[in-house]
């Protein structure tokens, strides 16, 4: 496989654990209660930490051929 398409997949997941925390998020806020609010929300923000860095490494790593 080719660096760019990596990169691509790369991304898609970035994304995809971006999404999945902001739902994670919303559901820890406004529909869980003690115990399990604070695990929902850790997963969260362990997946809003994980896709932001996989994107920098996207952007950062400059252009592919």
């Amino acid at each position: 496989m080719s660096p760019a398409m990596m990169k691509m997949w790369i991304s898609f997941a970035a994304m995809g654990a971006m999404f999945v925390s902001i739902l994670a998020i919303y559901i820890s806020r406004y529909k869980l209660k003690g115990f399990f609010k604070w695990i929902v929300a850790l997963l969260a923000y362990i997946f809003m930490i994980s896709g932001g860095l996989m994107m920098l490494y996207v952007v950062l790593s400059g252009p592919t051929v």
